[in-house]
């Protein structure tokens, strides 16, 4: 199985390059004489048509113009800003800070009734307490350069916790191992946001998996995601966030999970490796 959590992003892309494809042939319109009556160069209308530059609202509006199509060009820029949507940077994402993409995904978080999550690189941001928090989101603004107002994210992202004792809110998480292990903050920090993991446990509406390092893989480590009940999946790549809507892929993740989940180990098995990383910061 090949995940691909830009494919959705891809296809809408390539969904619109199509549909301006058609107009220019329905248009019976060759490349230089759509360049022409654009203003523009051969080449950038070549980009558009190939999917290698995401056409802006005005390059719609012009091309639709062009093939004497005005009528579906509100309907095409519709569907090319959902593109946008799907696959956005991460610096435009924290463009003003933090802070908001926080509060937005608490807004999803208390809209979804199973959530479910995968994590092979840091602890998910819903289980993350403030030293840890800090520390992580420190090195994200330092990273992507962005402005910043970590106290004021870090503070939404910790409100994220009482989540876990709403009765109408599942979470089913799984973590690799070695997520247990990598250091941020210092080791006061670290043990209490893996204290944390061991409280969360014991609640009833979550479930807390951890894929040993030597357990034998049926599913490669992937990027970290998650599932908002059956309708999106947020997957989380280093320069961008991919938006996933549609069902096939969604499938995917969902198949991926179970067998990520498979995998894990619970109760006892999975507090004793918790345990043991508390230790190493000891």
């Amino acid at each position: 199985m090949s995940l691909s959590p830009s494919s959705s992003a891809q296809a809408a892309r390539e969904a619109i390059a199509s549909r301006l494809r058609t107009l220019k042939a329905e248009a019976q319109l060759k490349g230089s004489e759509l360049a022409a009556r654009c203003g523009w160069s051969e080449s950038k209308v070549s980009r558009i048509t190939h999917t290698k530059t995401p056409p802006s609202d005005d390059d719609i509006l012009r091309w639709c113009v062009a093939c004497g199509a005005e009528d579906q060009a509100a309907d095409i820029i519709a569907a090319n800003r959902q593109a946008d949507e799907m696959y956005v940077q991460w610096r435009k994402v924290h463009r003003d800070g933090m802070k908001r993409a926080q509060d937005a995904e608490m807004e999803r978080l208390e809209q979804t009734r199973l959530t479910r999550v995968y994590y092979s690189n840091v602890i998910p941001g819903v289980t993350q307490r403030r030293g840890y928090a800090t520390s992580l989101m420190t090195a994200i603004t330092r990273f992507q350069e962005t402005p910043n107002d970590v106290d004021a994210a870090v503070e939404s992202r910790v409100a994220r916790s009482n989540l876990f004792r709403r009765a109408n809110h599942r979470f089913a998480m799984v973590l690799e191992e070695t997520v247990l292990h990598y250091p941020f903050g210092d080791a006061d920090a670290m043990r209490e946001q893996l204290g944390f993991l061991l409280e969360i446990m014991r609640l009833p509406r979550v479930s807390l998996g951890i894929i040993p390092r030597n357990a034998p893989r049926e599913m490669w480590p992937l990027e970290a995601f998650y599932i908002y009940d059956d309708r999106q999946v947020m997957a989380e790549l280093l320069s961008a966030v991919v938006t996933i809507t549609t069902p096939g892929e969604i499938a995917s993740y969902d198949k991926a999970f179970k067998i990520l989940a498979g995998m894990a180990v619970y109760g006892p098995r999975a507090r004793h490796l918790i345990q043991q990383a508390i230790h190493s910061f000891e």
